[in-house]
C-alpha cells in the first residue's frame, strides 16, 4: 500500500510562487510514476504534470508550462518527497491540487491511470 499526503497550498497574490509537496511512503519509490492533477470548483478534474519513475522524464499540461516544475527526490528507503514549484501564479490556478501515483511505466495524463491518490492541498491565487 501507498499513503500520499499532499503539503504547501495557500493563498498567494498573483504572480506569486507557492511548492507545492507530497509525501510517499509504504512501498519502493522508484517503482511509481507520480502525477499532479488539480480540480476548480464546479470543474472537473485535470492533469498538471507527471513524472516518470527515474525522474528523467516529465509531462506538463499546456496552460502551466514553463510556470510549473515537477521534481522527485529520495528521503529515506521508504519514504521520498515529490515537489510541484509553481510560479507566476494566475488566478485561473486556484484549485485543490492531488498527488497521484501509479505502478506503470512512462507518465500518464489520465487520472484514471493513478491508483493512489492523496487528500488534497487548496491553493488560492488572488488577483
Amino acid at each position: 500500500q501507498v499513503q500520499l499526503a499532499e503539503s504547501g497550498g495557500g493563498l498567494v497574490q498573483a504572480g506569486g510562487s507557492l511548492r507545492l509537496s507530497c509525501a510517499v511512503s509504504g512501498r519502493t519509490f522508484s517503482n511509481y510514476r507520480m502525477g499532479w492533477f488539480r480540480q476548480a470548483p464546479g470543474k472537473e478534474r485535470e492533469f498538471v504534470a507527471a513524472i516518470s519513475r527515474t525522474g528523467g522524464t516529465t509531462y506538463y499540461a499546456d496552460s502551466v508550462k514553463g510556470r510549473f516544475t515537477m521534481s522527485r527526490v529520495n528521503a529515506k528507503n521508504t519514504e521520498y518527497l515529490v515537489y510541484l514549484q509553481m510560479n507566476s501564479l494566475k488566478p485561473e490556478d486556484t484549485a485543490v491540487y492531488y498527488c497521484a501515483a501509479s505502478g506503470e511505466y512512462g507518465y500518464s495524463t489520465v487520472g484514471n491511470d493513478y491508483s493512489y491518490w492523496g487528500q488534497g492541498t487548496q491553493v488560492t491565487v488572488s488577483s
